[in-house]
């Protein structure tokens, strides 16, 4: 029996914590305790040295000391803060008005508010049950189909997890040790397809099922102009000049820079250019606003104002952000800090920032931070203890002989973690799995921030996946279940299933799994936007000595050392 614990410790391991984690036990205990039972026993069993367990505490502050995760509670106040000060609401009214008399209009609304959501507040409960309370009434009221109402509501506030800000793009970067702002960069290019790919299935209903996404009638739109008319033509003309000046700005600013700054500018890079450029465009546009709105010059309409004043301060909030992090002027932790500040900002411009909404955001941040910082501990012991019972060359034999190579290891992992998301929480995957299958994808010559992202998406269906998908408990949460007496119409409307909301879910899975396969197919949606790598031949690295002579360094004159 010792023979074999000896000769098996690795497999029995790991088969005892994803018991434990299937059992539902706690997860930062269950992967504690796990490391710190078989580290006992590895030393008993003369497997481990036993001077191994003094290293320990200091990988455990290594982590206190760790400036990038700073970045998830920095993020996470600028959502709460964000959702808490009715932004969610504005927004959706407002795109919902602006895109709700088109066929599946209303559909598109919360696709477009969840990707802006996302990029702001990154927390999928708030994206999701602020969406569920604003938007799913207005959708059973006119007629949508309730699986379709549910499945957008629940995939578009899944967007926070792939589109950056994304707490999870923050911990699959410190787990594969690599840079956060490079797997924002990767994942920006794929979670905006991803978002295309919504788009598209709503289009698509719409043109080919029309009942199933009914249009909004003339009387549900509320602001109108005074002649009737829907004052869309002047939201229209203003995006078409707001948008002119953006791309003149970006085909001149290398002349602007040299201007500013003199001769010897380097060219621009093509991502500085295009987040300067957005930068100044949603600026200018709310400078026009302001301007018309002081002057009176009655310019805009009621719809292009409310959209001005409504869309605009987030997304100059967004483009701050992430145009920092992404052009390396401040660090993820820094645009964090800097997001916090300027939602609060936000909320305060609004009179919609109190002492009691600031406390109840600071606690929430605090129990989520603390949540993660717990996990983390527990699968630095784990992966500590494991790594030293030789639990890394367990895991590469596991894949050594899969066929197919790269594509046949992407494949499997991606099977394997679809399968686990069903049952166990996305954060939980990425703290297990990626410590022990990164250094193998890292030795099969695959790019960690590619795989990052693979994983990062195929994680995001795990909020959808029955039957522990959190996205389709949160909606649950604020869907009615009963019948009820819609105040509007006076008709009397059927409360939603959970059979609905879970067949709702069926089509996004399924547009989210083409996604991964058409991350793994075209490696190029992820790398194509990073910085090229330098690579360095260590044998051919020649340090120059300085000549000799007074101020030399010895009499031997000059040479190189190799």
């Amino acid at each position: 029996m010792i023979e074999f614990v000896t000769a098996n410790i690795a497999p029995i391991m790991f088969g005892v914590i994803i018991f434990f984690l299937l059992s539902g036990f706690p997860v930062a205990f269950s992967l504690s305790a796990c490391g710190l039972f078989f580290g006992f026993v590895g030393l008993e069993l003369g497997i481990i040295p036993s001077t191994l367990f003094q290293a320990l505490p200091l990988r455990v502050f290594g982590i206190m000391q760790n400036d990038t995760l700073l970045a998830i509670p920095f993020f996470t106040l600028m959502g709460l803060v964000l959702e808490r000060s009715g932004m969610a609401e504005d927004l959706l009214e407002t795109v919902g008005q602006v895109f709700g008399p088109v066929r599946g209009g209303l559909a598109l609304a919360v696709i477009f508010v969840g990707a802006l959501l996302a990029a702001t507040t990154g927390v999928v409960a708030a994206s999701v049950i602020s969406m569920g309370l604003i938007s799913l009434p207005i959708m059973l009221r006119y007629g949508y189909s309730r699986p379709i109402a549910a499945g957008v509501i629940t995939a578009s506030g899944t967007l926070a997890q792939a589109i950056p800000p994304s707490l999870v793009l923050i911990v699959m970067a410190d787990q594969l040790g690599r840079s956060v702002g490079d797997m924002y960069k990767g994942a920006m290019i794929p979670a905006l397809a991803l978002v295309g790919l919504y788009a598209l299935f709503i289009i698509g209903l719409a043109i080919f099922k029309p009942k199933m996404v009914p249009a909004l009638p003339p009387e549900a739109l509320a602001y109108r102009e005074p002649d009737g008319s829907s004052g869309l033509r002047s939201l229209g003309v203003l995006a078409l000049v707001v948008t002119a000046a953006s791309v003149i700005l970006g085909q001149n600013y290398g002349t602007v820079l040299t201007w500013m700054k003199g001769p010897d500018v380097i060219a621009p890079a093509l991502d500085e250019v295009i987040v300067v450029a957005l930068t100044f465009g949603t600026i200018f546009a709310l400078v026009l606003a302001l301007i018309n709105k002081g002057l009176k010059l009655g310019m805009l309409s009621r719809i292009a104002e409310r959209v001005t004043f409504v869309l605009i301060p987030p997304l100059i909030l967004i483009f701050l952000v992430l145009g920092t992090i992404f052009l390396g002027v401040a660090t993820p932790t820094e645009g964090g800090a800097m997001g916090a500040v300027g939602a609060m900002i936000m909320a305060a411009s609004r009179k919609r920032l109190d002492f009691k909404t600031l406390v109840q955001a600071l606690e929430s941040t605090s129990r989520l931070s603390i949540f993660v910082l717990f996990i983390l501990v527990g699968s630095t012991i784990f992966s500590f203890v494991f790594t030293a019972v030789d639990g890394q060359i367990w895991v590469e034999h596991l894949f050594d002989k899969l066929p197919g190579g790269q594509i046949g290891f992407l494949l499997f992992v991606n099977t394997v973690i679809f399968f686990l998301g069903c049952f166990i929480d996305f954060f939980e995957i990425a703290f297990i799995l990626l410590p022990l299958l990164g250094p193998v994808a890292d030795k099969m010559g695959i790019d960690l921030i590619w795989f990052g992202v693979i994983i990062a998406m195929n994680l995001q269906t795990s909020f959808l996946t029955p039957p522990f998908g959190f996205a389709l408990f949160y909606l649950r949460s604020v869907a009615p279940t009963n019948a009820y007496l819609d105040r509007i119409t006076n008709k009397r409307i059927e409360g939603m299933k959970t059979g609905d909301i879970y067949r709702g879910s069926v089509a996004f899975v399924i547009i989210q799994i083409v996604m991964v396969g058409l991350i793994i197919a075209f490696p190029e949606l992820v790398t194509g936007g990073l910085d090229e790598k330098t690579n360095v031949d260590l044998d051919t690295i020649q340090i120059q000595q300085p000549t000799g002579g007074e101020g030399g360094w010895g009499e031997s004159g000059g040479g190189a050392w190799k």
